[in-house]
């Protein structure tokens, strides 16, 4: 059993409660909470949103779930900002194709040097 799913099973058993329980507590599917219980080997860390649910759900500490998820994943879990421009464009970018990444990679490069020449007073890229 993975962290995230030891995580999952004992905080239902502590509180009596069904898959549907914490599905309703988070707004998630239900099947969402159950693959989440059982999927022993997950290939990528579920999305920081539904952590963040499911942390709800189980009336737990949402780094607590990130970190089982990380532990269970061996990936690192992004944390959501309260930002809704940075959350759109973390949880869009992983849609791309790969070419377009690399345009999008380029592009805050290049805006982050523009950034950084406006701090030091010299002029834009």
């Amino acid at each position: 059993m993975n962290p995230l799913q030891a995580l999952i099973r004992t905080r239902m058993a502590e509180k009596h409660w069904s898959f549907a329980e914490v599905a309703r507590r988070g707004a998630l599917p239900r099947s969402t909470v159950h693959h989440l219980a059982t999927n022993e080997q997950p290939s990528r860390p579920p999305h920081p949103q539904t952590l963040t649910r499911l942390a709800a759900g189980l009336d737990l500490p949402a780094e607590r779930v990130r970190a089982a998820a990380a532990e269970a994943t061996e990936h690192t879990v992004l944390t959501l900002t309260t930002d809704p421009e940075v959350e759109f464009l973390v949880s869009a970018v992983g849609r791309l194709s790969r070419e377009d990444r690399r345009y999008v990679a380029k592009l805050v490069r290049t805006l982050l040097a523009r950034s950084a020449a406006d701090d030091t007073g010299k002029i834009g890229v």
